[in-house]
């Protein structure tokens, strides 16, 4: 997580300063041109994802190549996080509570531990800018498919560290982690303004992922999850484009 923050941070620093990477051409239409992105979603569960997790946050990053047709190739990686937990991800320690739903650490003492969603999705895609302005021909409606893999867990944090039950890899039993191939789209729209300071996209992101548990033995379970998952999301994304190029000329927008 603090990796991909710095890494964010970099990328904004590079973007603002006034001399850099690449000298400008004269050109007359589109050009290829690769671009950074920095994203930020809302999204919504649906499917067996519902029945664990509600509304969660998703940051992301990606690289883009845009060609002269306006075809985008995309390399992106997101990291899920939430802190709304439902269904079997809210029953996790029930074969070692005590009767009145607490548990003992170490110490004798009632445990403090605590729940989050997290994970992730690594994948690629392509897509189209279907331009809507002559004057603007880089701009327009978006549209991208792809698919990558789809992870999620339930983080549990104990302070101290001081239950046994869950140390080690005996935490692995009881974080209901689960992975698998994951298909996804985006339908928006990608701007580029003259200055190149005001780049970006919005719209609506939807994955379906084919997922399965990842671990060997579930402890609420008592057994190994063998259930085939479908994890639903509906995500509502604005993302920051970066081009290489800090400046296009004229010509690259207007006839």
């Amino acid at each position: 997580m603090k990796v991909f923050i710095v890494s964010i941070i970099i990328i904004i620093l590079i973007s603002v300063i006034p001399n850099y990477a690449v000298s400008q051409r004269s050109i007359d239409s589109a050009i290829t041109v690769p671009l950074f992105t920095s994203s930020f979603m809302t999204q919504f569960p649906g499917g067996d994802m519902a029945k664990r997790y509600g509304t969660n946050t998703n940051i992301g990053g990606s690289f883009m190549l845009k060609l002269k047709s306006n075809f985008i190739f995309e390399l992106n990686a997101n990291y899920i996080f939430g802190s709304k937990l439902r269904g079997d991800a809210t029953h996790l320690f029930d074969s070692i509570e005590t009767s009145n739903g607490e548990v003992i650490n170490e110490y004798g003492e009632f445990a403090k531990l605590r729940t989050f969603e997290r994970g992730y999705f690594i994948g690629a895609r392509l897509g189209k800018v279907f331009s809507v302005c002559k004057k603007n021909p880089n701009s327009g409606i978006l549209f991208m498919l792809g698919g990558g893999l789809l992870q999620h867990k339930i983080r549990i944090e104990n302070d101290g560290n001081n239950v046994p039950q869950i140390k080690g890899d005996y935490k692995k039993g009881y974080d209901k982690m689960s992975y698998g191939f994951s298909s996804t789209e985006f339908i928006g729209y990608m701007f580029f303004s003259k200055s190149q300071l005001l780049n970006f996209y919005a719209g609506l992101e939807f994955y379906q992922g084919f997922t399965k548990s990842g671990r060997s033995y579930d402890y609420s379970l008592m057994k190994k999850d063998t259930q085939s998952r479908l994890d639903l999301l509906t995500s509502i994304k604005v993302g920051w484009v970066i081009p290489i190029y800090r400046r296009m000329p004229d010509e690259y927008y207007y006839y």
